[in-house]
């Protein structure tokens, strides 16, 4: 594409106002928040503040919306939905740019990431065809036993700043196949990506109040509307344990359906007879992805003892070889993280883990801005900070195991369970690991797994429920029980 065209769909696309209802509004009283360029430091845009009144507003329009939206047939919903899957797609490279801009993910990562988003509206646009029910077997003479799939209602979604895009159309898409009509709480420091992409569900022909927007900064006030207003009947979060924990009680009052992406701790596993390179090529691929800042990525790494040393050469090799840099500069690998908490928490734990025995094999300094080196720590062990908080930064510490049992002890000695990869060449040893290690994903002899076909989501403290896949429709939808009597 032509960078004059990419610059002109660029501007097309930027949206800075709340969607409310069909309509773009300022915030009351005009009040705005800023969104900055963490590679450059420069301010992107300034977006509209939404008070607890537009909150309310975004909730009664969507509630206002449901029934004839709910009302629609399936195929009349999956063709507005594959116009949208279109605009995104004819729209990538001007969609990833921005989200560059704003979230600092290097430019081939975000055009991914636009891509496998509109993935989820593709595969959604088909799946809400197959909301099938069922015909049950009587349980007595002149009765007739039936069940059928509905939408749950007005589904709230509130998406974090490291997958703008993507994790976005992985609420709203099944939402919107299987009949719900949603508000959506994007995050603040990266709305514009997901404003841009309400511009164009808007575009396609889905009808105003299907889909609404409320941006701000005040995420506990948004949050509690959408736990307590009795008028949303699901709320999907991902982000923190710590948060999705809060919002979890605050829906408990009304038994809202709930789906939680949240923490994560995943182990990479390579044993003794694993494909080194190739372990290594899974292990970069995961762990420095959007400069570690992803709640799949690999943060901590256990090697045999046979093959350590080598392993651990082969991963410091390649780590030094990653580019650091603006997101949007040629053959940049590693972009800024994403603010100053973000920065300090790493430096934190490096120093943490350096002080409780660690060594530093590469990295373990700041670039200037929010930039840090991609780093690799050796002789990591449990006391250290980093074997149990989640990093969200290129830092990979690499710790020892001797068994195979040694290894799944460790893997597994966390509260969380999001996602988990190993490498072996023994098929025997990966049906019993991939079965024993306690995660909700496992990627066996692989270090990427996120597709709009396969079930996303954890075990334990990681979250409930699944995204993605067949499974993820149901999220959206209740089952109804149907008896009739007097068949004769």
């Amino acid at each position: 594409m032509k960078q004059s065209l990419k610059m002109k769909q660029l501007d097309e696309i930027i949206k800075t106002q709340l969607f409310i209802n069909g309509n773009w509004v300022d915030g009351e009283k005009g009040t705005t928040f800023d969104v900055v360029n963490p590679a450059t430091g420069e301010l992107i845009r300034k977006v509209a503040e939404a008070s607890p009144a537009q909150v309310k507003e975004a909730i009664d329009a969507a509630h206002s919306a449901f029934p004839a939206w709910s009302k629609k047939t399936a195929g009349a919903r999956s063709v507005l939905l594959r116009n949208w899957f279109n605009l995104i797609i004819e729209r990538k490279e001007a969609l990833a740019t921005l989200m560059t801009m704003e979230c600092g993910k290097p430019y081939k990562e975000s055009l991914g990431e636009v891509v496998y988003g509109a993935g989820f509206i593709e595969w959604f646009a088909e799946e809400g065809k197959r909301a099938y029910g069922d015909v049950i077997p009587s349980f007595a003479e002149g009765k007739r036993v039936m069940v059928i799939r509905q939408p749950v209602g007005v589904a709230a979604a509130i998406t974090p700043w490291n997958f703008p895009l993507a994790m976005v159309t992985r609420k709203l898409a099944p939402a919107l196949a299987a009949g719900c009509t949603s508000v959506l709480k994007p995050p603040s420091p990266a709305p514009l990506t997901s404003l841009a992409i309400a511009a164009l569900a808007s575009q396609a022909g889905i009808p105003a109040g299907v889909l609404n927007v409320v941006t701000g900064t005040d995420s506990a006030t948004i949050g509690k509307e959408f736990c307590t207003n009795d008028k949303i009947r699901k709320l999907s979060f991902t982000g923190s344990t710590e948060v999705g924990r809060t919002l979890l009680e605050a829906c408990a009052a009304d038994i809202k359906k709930v789906s939680m992406e949240l923490g994560g701790n995943a182990p990479l596993i390579v044993f003794e007879d694993a494909d080194l390179d190739a372990a290594v090529e899974g292990a970069i691929a995961s762990k420095y992805r959007n400069s570690g800042q992803t709640c799949v990525c690999v943060n901590r790494i256990l090697a045999h003892d046979k093959i350590y040393d080598e392993f651990l050469r082969k991963l410091v090799n390649a780590v030094q070889k990653l580019k650091t840099g603006n997101g949007l500069d040629e053959d940049v690998s590693i972009g800024p993280l994403i603010n100053k908490k973000g920065l300090e928490k790493v430096q934190d734990l490096v120093q943490d883990a350096l002080v409780r025995g660690g060594s530093l094999l590469t990295g373990g300094k700041t670039l200037g801005g929010l930039f840090y080196q991609p780093t690799v720590i050796g002789d990591a062990n449990p006391s250290m900070r980093l074997a149990q908080e989640e990093i969200f930064g290129p830092v990979a510490p690499v710790f020892r195991f001797s068994s195979e049992s040694d290894a799944l002890r460790m893997a597994n000695d966390t509260i969380f369970g999001l996602a988990s990869y190993f490498y072996s060449r023994d098929v025997s040893r990966c049906w019993r690991v991939a079965e024993g290690l306690e995660y909700g994903m496992v990627g066996i002899n692989t270090g990427l797994i996120s597709s709009e076909t396969a079930p996303f989501g954890g075990v334990k403290q990681s979250g409930l429920g699944r995204e993605g896949s067949k499974y993820g429709l149901d999220e959206y939808m209740e089952l109804k029980y149907l008896c009739y009597g007097e068949i004769n």
